[in-house]
């Protein structure tokens, strides 16, 4: 398996059109799709002061958002990326052309947004394989769904004890 490298606005790499781009946030990643010659085509919350990222709390409860194709370099800023077309393996990528014009149709089109459901990496994969797929949203239910078990064991603990104390008087 081959080393995962990332990238930056002074270590652009050499994303193709077409291919999927990782930005990796300070507590989760943001996900675009490369257009070509620097521009990036994502979804980027509707009530948002900055548009290019989804870093506030507000962006996490937004139900709207925005397509915007921007350049790659000023979505990234400071934070790193890589070209990541993880899911080729699975489904296999449209060609390139329709990708694009996929794409193209849907720019400052306003569409639904849910973090679990219909994030900015549903958006990119429906883009490239014609299905919107996320191990994000993935683990993220994954994790809703554990805190709820644990939140659940813990109440079941609290109620045991204190029946137990009351048979003690």
């Amino acid at each position: 398996m081959a080393a995962i490298q990332s990238f930056s606005v002074t270590h652009p790499g050499d994303p193709q059109p077409g291919d999927l781009i990782e930005i990796f946030r300070p507590a989760y990643q943001h996900w675009a799709l490369y257009l070509g010659d620097g521009y990036i085509i994502n979804v980027t919350p509707i009530d948002e002061g900055r548009p290019a990222t989804f870093s506030s709390a507000k962006s996490v409860f937004s139900r709207k958002a925005r397509v915007r194709m921007q350049l790659l370099k000023e979505v990234v800023g400071n934070d790193t990326y890589r070209i990541n077309n993880k899911y080729d393996d699975s489904y296999p990528p449209l060609p390139v052309e329709k990708i694009i014009r996929c794409a193209e149709y849907f720019i400052d089109q306003e569409v639904s947004y849910d973090v679990l459901g219909n994030n900015c990496e549903h958006f990119v994969t429906l883009l490239r394989y014609g299905e919107g797929v996320s191990d994000q949203s993935k683990r993220a239910i994954g994790a809703i769904g554990l805190a709820t078990a644990a939140a659940g064991a813990f109440s079941l603990l609290g109620l045991l004890r204190s029946r137990s104390r009351e048979r003690q008087y």
